[in-house]
C-alpha cells in the first residue's frame, strides 16, 4: 500500500521517524510530506533516508508530474503525525498553501491524524470545533494521550506512541475479513531449563507470530497470543484491544496454554519454535565445573503439541502449523517441499507454512519467505518480504481454506 505521512511542526516529529520505520517494516511504501516548520525539528535528509523517497515541502517541485495532486491521488491512506493545532485548523478550513495541504485536499483515501499540542490548545473551543469538523468528514483520530508535554507541562495533548499510530494505520488498511473469528496463535521460542541460569532454546524472536497476531486483530479477529520468551519491544507490536497475551516459557507450558485457548478458538496457528526435547533432570542449583559440571545431558522427548491439537480439535476448527526447514543444499526448494509435505501428512494439519532457515535467514530477521501448503501438499500461496506482509499472505490463505 502507498501511505503518505504528513509531518507538521511540533517537537513530537522525532517520534514520526519511528512511525515511518514501522510502516515500512509492515510492507508499505511510505512518502513523507513535511511542512516547512517540521524540518526545523527533523531535517530533510533524515526523512529521505528513512523513507527511501525524495522529500519536499513545496508545490513547485516536480511540477511535470503534478506532484502536489499526484501524491494525494495515489495514496491508499494519509496519516498526519504530529498534527499540530495549526495544521488541524488548516485542514478544517481546507487551506492548501503547501504540499501537505494540497495532498490532503487531493486525496480520497482514509485520513488519520495524531494530534500533538499543549493541553490548553487542545481544550480551546476553536480546536474542539475543528476536530469535530474533521471527524464529521470521516477523519480518524489517534490520541492525543495524557502525559508529559514540552516545557515540563502535563495533560492531554501528547502525541500517541508510534506503535499505536501504526496499529491504527494497519487496521484502517486491513480488510475486515476475520471479523468475529476467534484465533489462538503461538509465537516465539520455548526454553527448557537445565539449571537456574541455563536452558536449551532456539533463535526464534517471535516476530513472525507477533505479526500474524497483529494482522489478525487488524482484520477483526479476537486473538489469544501464546508468547514464548518474546522480548518486550517485539511483543509491543501485537498489543491491541483484541489481542490477549499469555506468556509461557517451556514447551509444556505452551502446550497447556494452547490447549486451553483451543477450547474456544475457530483457528489454531502454531507459529512458535517448540523444543522437541527437554533435559531429563533439572538442577535446582547452578551446575559448576567444581561440582562436576555438565559432561552430558539426557534428553526426553516433548509431546507433539500440533498432533495433540489436531487430534482434539472441534468440528470445523482449522489447524495451521509452521515448519522451519534446513534442506541439505541451501535454496533447494524441491527438497524443502518434500520434507514439508511429509511433515504435513504426519501432523494432519490443514495448512503448513514452510520457510527455509539457516545461519543468516529466517530467525532473527525482519523479513521472511514462505510457501503455504494446502490439501494434498499443493502450494496454495507464496510470500516474500516483511513479516507483516508475509502475515497478510498467510491469513489470505487461511481465509480461502475456511
Amino acid at each position: 500500500m502507498n501511505i503518505v505521512v504528513g509531518v507538521s511542526g511540533g517537537i513530537a516529529a522525532y517520534k514520526t521517524v519511528h512511525l515511518v520505520r514501522l510502516l515500512m517494516k509492515g510492507g508499505h511504501e511510505v512518502t513523507v510530506v513535511p511542512t516547512a516548520d517540521a524540518l526545523r525539528f527533523v531535517g530533510l535528509p533524515t526523512w529521505e533516508a528513512i523513507s527511501r523517497h525524495p522529500v519536499t515541502t513545496s508545490v513547485h517541485d516536480d511540477v511535470a508530474k503534478v506532484r502536489h495532486v499526484a501524491l494525494g491521488q495515489g495514496a491508499d491512506l494519509v496519516v498526519v503525525a504530529p498534527a499540530t493545532a495549526n495544521t488541524i485548523a488548516k485542514m478544517a478550513a481546507g487551506l492548501a498553501d503547501d504540499l501537505l495541504g494540497t495532498t490532503l485536499l487531493a486525496t480520497e483515501a482514509p485520513v488519520i491524524i495524531a494530534p500533538a499540542m499543549h493541553a490548553e490548545m487542545w481544550r480551546h473551543p476553536a480546536t474542539r470545533a475543528n476536530i469535530a469538523t474533521l471527524q464529521a468528514r470521516g477523519v480518524r483520530l489517534v490520541g492525543p494521550a495524557d502525559g508529559e508535554l514540552a516545557g515540563g507541562d502535563s495533560g492531554p495533548g501528547r502525541m500517541s506512541e508510534p506503535e499505536e499510530i501504526a496499529a491504527a494505520v494497519f487496521a484502517a488498511l486491513a480488510p475486515r475479513d476475520l471479523e468475529g473469528v476467534r484465533i489462538a496463535i503461538s509465537a516465539g521460542g520455548t526454553r527448557e531449563p537445565l539449571d537456574p541460569v541455563r536452558f536449551l532454546g532456539n533463535r526464534s524472536s517471535g516476530r513472525q507470530g507477533v505479526a500474524l497476531a497483529a494482522e489478525a486483530a487488524a482484520r477483526g479477529a479476537e486473538v489469544t497470543l501464546v508468547a514464548a520468551n518474546i522480548s518486550g519491544d517485539v511483543l509491543d507490536q501485537a498489543r491491541h484491544p483484541s489481542v490477549r497475551i499469555v506468556p509461557v516459557g517451556t514447551a509444556a507450558e505452551l502446550g497447556a496454554a494452547m490447549a486451553d485457548a483451543a477450547a474456544s478458538a475457530d483457528v489454531l496457528m502454531m507459529a512458535a519454535a517448540v523444543a522437541d526435547y527437554r533435559p531429563g533432570e533439572v538442577s535446582d542449583r547452578k551446575l559448576t565445573k567444581e561440582g562436576g559440571g555438565l559432561a552430558s545431558i539426557e534428553l526426553i522427548q516433548n509431546d507433539d503439541i500440533v498432533a495433540g491439537l489436531v487430534e482434539a480439535r472441534a468440528q470445523g476448527q482449522l489447524v495451521i502449523a509452521f515448519a522451519a526447514e534446513t534442506p541439505a543444499t541451501a535454496g533447494d526448494e524441491r527438497e524443502l517441499l518434500e520434507r514439508a509435505r511429509r511433515k504435513q501428512a504426519r501432523k494432519g494439519v490443514d495448512l503448513l507454512v514452510v520457510n527455509e532457515v539457516g545461519w543468516d535467514r529466517g530467525f532473527e530477521s525482519a523479513e521472511n519467505a514462505v510457501l503455504v501448503l494446502g490439501p494434498a501438499g499443493a502450494v496454495v500461496a507464496t510470500s516474500t518480504g516483511s513479516k507483516r506482509a508475509v502475515a497478510a499472505a498467510v491469513w489470505d490463505a487461511v481465509i480461502a481454506a475456511r
